[in-house]
């Protein structure tokens, strides 16, 4: 595997000419940014970062700013929106204010497992849709990732579903979070991942829905010991650069870039598998619990939850047909 060591809190990431430069001297920098560090997204930056100096040499510098360090979610994405940012990757439910159609990729019960999610991903003519279908947005993206699975961490047990009830739970700023939340009597609230710690601790909020690779990359056992398998749904990543700016490249920068992004997601898949294996064990290895729902509450959260997704997806006609078109694109990847 070609992914660089990581990096610390606080690092910058510049890599010089690995190749022959296109030119003398660094035409353009382009910084990736990211809420997260150690996990799969980090992984990608990483492996793109080097592919892309195997590409280009010294014609582009590459900044890797992990951890929020370049703001808040909402602020990152702003930031590639407004071309100060040149990339950033994020689960595509932060990206549902943009383009409502990222929602898709989250709903319940579409994924077996992260094989499928990349067979889906990396179907040919799939993957060029993902590239475009935000360009009205000023997006394009350039690297399209399975993260993990769905679980919940609470402050308490929750071994049922009428454990949910009253619970106050972080969720992504998307409706195919915060609805089923809702609908087992939790109260959802998105938060930015970097204020999530302090309202745990303070009881403002008692659960969050997230992925294990992110719980133990930020040391989450510390604060609260319970995760309850849910897997409902699947995190799916994307990078997305500001459009203006991949035009202002040449020819040649641009076509590394997507060359290099698609090398990574290929790069990174079984490396993000496999992180969900580790991490659930570094959980438990620090004192973590990891919860299982019964058979009987998981078929009827399972029912649930798709039937809340069906009615969200037919409230927008270009949600609905994304919807419908993903699914096709499952169904000749079958999963399992």
């Amino acid at each position: 595997m070609k992914a660089l060591t990581n990096l610390t809190i606080g690092s910058t990431l510049v890599l010089a000419a690995l190749a022959t430069p296109l030119t003398a001297e660094a035409q353009t920098t382009m910084k990736l940014a990211s809420a997260t560090i150690n996990d799969v997204q980090h992984q990608w930056q990483q492996v793109f970062a080097e592919e892309l100096a195997e590409r280009v040499g010294d014609a582009v510098t590459v900044e890797i700013y992990p951890a929020s360090q370049l703001g808040t979610i909402p602020r990152m994405l702003e930031g590639v929106l407004l071309g100060t940012i040149e990339s950033f990757i994020t689960p595509t439910a932060f990206l549902v204010g943009t383009d409502p159609r990222f929602q898709v990729f989250g709903a319940p019960g579409l994924f077996e497992d992260g094989a499928q999610v990349g067979a889906v991903l990396h179907d040919p003519d799939y993957r060029d849709h993902i590239e475009t279908m935000a360009l009205d947005s000023g997006l394009r993206v350039i690297g399209a990732i399975y993260n993990s699975p769905i679980l919940i961490l609470s402050v308490e047990p929750t071994e049922t579903l009428a454990d949910f009830e009253g619970l106050r739970v972080r969720t992504f700023a998307t409706p195919l979070q915060m609805a089923p939340m809702e609908a087992l009597g939790a109260s959802p609230l998105p938060l930015a991942l970097s204020e999530v710690v302090p309202a745990l601790q303070s009881g403002a909020i008692d659960a969050m829905l997230a992925g294990m690779p992110i719980l133990t990359a930020f040391q989450y056992y510390d604060v609260a010991e319970y995760v309850t398998d849910l897997n409902f749904a699947t995190v799916v990543s994307v990078n997305v650069i500001n459009e203006a700016w991949f035009q202002s490249q040449t020819p040649e920068v641009q076509a590394a870039i997507l060359e290099s992004g698609r090398a990574a997601e290929q790069e990174v898949l079984q490396w993000g598998i496999d992180n969900v294996g580790r991490s659930n064990q570094v959980w438990l290895d620090n004192g973590g619990q990891i919860l299982d729902l019964s058979d009987s509450d998981m078929a009827e959260m399972r029912a649930m939850f798709a039937q809340i997704a069906a009615e969200i997806m037919a409230a927008d006609p270009a949600v609905e047909a994304e919807y419908q078109r993903l699914l096709g694109v499952v169904e000749a990847h079958p999963g399992g």
